[in-house]
C-alpha cells in the first residue's frame, strides 16, 4: 500500500511560498553590501522587541550564545550556581557552565513539562541555607544567584509563582523562551497577559530554522527591559567594543548578520498566522485524541497559557515500538528529549543519580513529537491520529492482557 508520508516537519513548504521576498533579501544584501549590522539589524530588533512588548532587544548568531549572553549580563558570576530543570536541550545548562556557573536542577510539573514551583521551593528550603542575604547551595557549597525556566514546547512557565520565589530568594530570572515566540502568560501579578521574553530580566529566544520563527541559518536574540543588561549584551556579542576599536571588556564574537535579520524581518510578519494555525492543529489534536482515552497523553494547558505549539508532545508506554509502526506507514516524529541532562555522560560530575528528578525521567521515557508546522492539513491530522490512537489502544489493552 503507497501511503502519502506526513514529515514530522515541513522547512521547505514556507520557503518556497517566501522565496520571491527571501531572493529580494540576498540580491539587497549584494548589492548594499551591508552584510553585518547595519538598518536590516536594527530594524529587526526594532520590530522583534514590539512583538515581544519588550523594550530592548539585541540579535546574537545563536539561542545559545543569546542565554549565554543573557547571563554574563544579567550579573552571575563565575561560581555561582544557576537552577534550571533537566527536561530541557542542553544548550540550556551550556550557557550557564560556559558563563562559569553550575548549572544544578529541580523537577518538572507533569502537566506542563516546564519547571514545577514547588519542586523550586523545597530547593531553595531544604536544599539550601541561608547566609545574611545570600541562598548556599548545600549540594555544591556555592552561591545560587539565578534561575532559567524553561519554556518548553512553546509553552510558558508558571512565571508568577517563579518569580515570587526568586524576589523572595534574592534571584535573578533570566527566561529560556528559545521555543516560545509569541507564547503568553497571564500574570495575576500584572492583571494582563504577557509574553514570553518579558518577564524576567532578561530572556533568550533561538531563530535555529526549525524554530517557529526561524532564520535561514543560526541566529537568536536576547529581549530585556533593562537599559544597562541591553548595552553589556550590545559589547558582549561584539568583541567588548562601547565603540569601533574600544573595548570596554573582554566580549565574543555573537553578531548576528544582516542577511539573517532580513530573512527573520520578513518571515515574522506571518508569525502571527503561523501561530494561530499551530493553536488550531493542536486543539484538532486534542479533541481527536479524546477519543483514545488515558492510552494517549496530550498535552495540558492551563488557565493561564495561550501555548504556541513549537512541538506538540504526546505521552504513550512503548514509544519506540509507536515510532517504528508510524515510520512504517510515513509519519515522521521526534523526541523531545530522549536523557534528561542529569543523566547525559557531559555531566557525570554533577554526580545526580537515577530516581533525582522522577518526574523528568518518567517523561522523557514516554514522550513522542508529533507532526507539527503551520502547512499541516487536517486529513493529515486525522491519519496521525487514527494511526497513534491505533496502535496505543492496542498496546494498553494488551498490557492489561484483554487481547493477546
Amino acid at each position: 500500500m503507497n501511503f502519502e508520508n506526513i514529515p514530522f516537519l515541513d522547512l521547505i513548504t514556507p520557503h518556497r511560498e517566501l522565496e520571491d521576498q527571501l531572493v529580494q533579501v540576498f540580491r539587497n544584501a549584494l548589492r548594499s553590501a551591508a552584510f553585518i549590522g547595519g538598518a536590516a539589524v536594527e530594524s529587526f530588533e526594532a520590530d522583534f522587541a514590539h512583538y515581544c512588548g519588550s523594550k530592548h532587544c539585541i540579535a546574537v548568531n545563536s539561542g545559545t550564545d543569546a542565554l549565554r549572553f543573557a547571563v554574563i549580563a544579567s550579573g552571575v558570576k563565575p561560581g555561582d550556581v544557576v537552577v534550571t530543570v533537566p527536561n530541557t536541550f542542553i544548550a540550556t545548562t551550556e550557557a550557564i557552565s560556559q558563563a562559569g556557573a553550575l548549572p544544578e536542577f529541580v523537577d518538572i510539573d507533569e502537566r506542563t513539562y516546564n519547571m514545577d514551583p514547588q519542586k523550586l521551593r523545597e530547593y531553595l528550603e531544604q536544599q539550601c541555607r541561608r547566609e545574611g542575604n545570600r541562598v548556599i547551595s548545600r549540594r555544591s557549597g556555592r552561591p545560587v544567584t539565578a534561575v532559567i525556566p524553561v519554556h518548553l514546547y512553546g509553552q510558558m512557565a508558571n512565571m508568577d509563582a517563579i518569580q515570587a520565589l526568586a524576589d523572595e530568594h534574592g534571584l535573578i530570572v533570566i527566561e529560556d523562551a528559545c521555543q516560545a515566540h509569541g507564547a503568553e502568560y497571564f500574570s495575576q501579578r500584572d492583571q494582563r497577559w504577557r509574553r514570553a521574553g518579558t518577564m524576567g530580566r532578561a530572556a533568550a529566544f533561538s531563530f535555529y530554522p526549525g524554530k517557529n520563527l526561524g532564520a535561514c541559518g543560526e541566529a537568536g536574540a536576547i529581549t530585556t527591559d533593562d537599559d544597562e543588561l541591553a548595552s553589556t549584551t550590545r559589547m558582549l556579542r561584539d568583541h567588548g567594543q562601547s565603540r569601533k576599536y574600544y573595548h570596554d571588556i573582554e566580549g565574543y564574537n555573537g553578531r548576528l548578520d544582516a542577511i539573517q535579520c532580513a530573512f527573520l524581518s520578513v518571515k515574522l510578519q506571518h508569525l502571527p498566522g503561523w501561530t494561530e494555525s499551530r493553536r488550531a492543529h493542536a486543539k484538532l489534536y486534542t479533541e481527536l485524541f479524546a477519543e483514545a482515552g488515558a492510552a494517549i497523553i496530550t498535552p495540558q494547558q492551563p488557565a493561564w497559557s495561550k501555548p504556541v505549539y513549537h512541538l506538540y508532545v504526546v505521552r504513550c508506554k512503548d514509544r519506540g515500538t509507536l515510532q517504528a509502526k508510524l515510520a512504517a506507514v510515513g509519519i515522521g516524529t521526534g523526541i523531545h528529549y530522549p536523557v534528561p541532562l542529569h543523566q547525559q555522560e557531559a555531566y557525570g560530575g554533577l554526580s545526580y543519580k537515577l530516581g533525582d528528578f522522577s518526574v523528568a525521567e518518567a517523561v522523557a521515557e514516554e514522550i513522542v513529537s508529533l507532526p507539527m508546522f503551520p502547512q499541516l492539513q487536517r486529513s493529515q491530522i486525522e491519519r496521525v491520529v487514527a494511526a497513534v490512537s491505533t496502535y496505543a489502544v492496542r498496546a494498553e489493552r494488551q498490557a492489561v492482557g484483554l487481547i493477546g
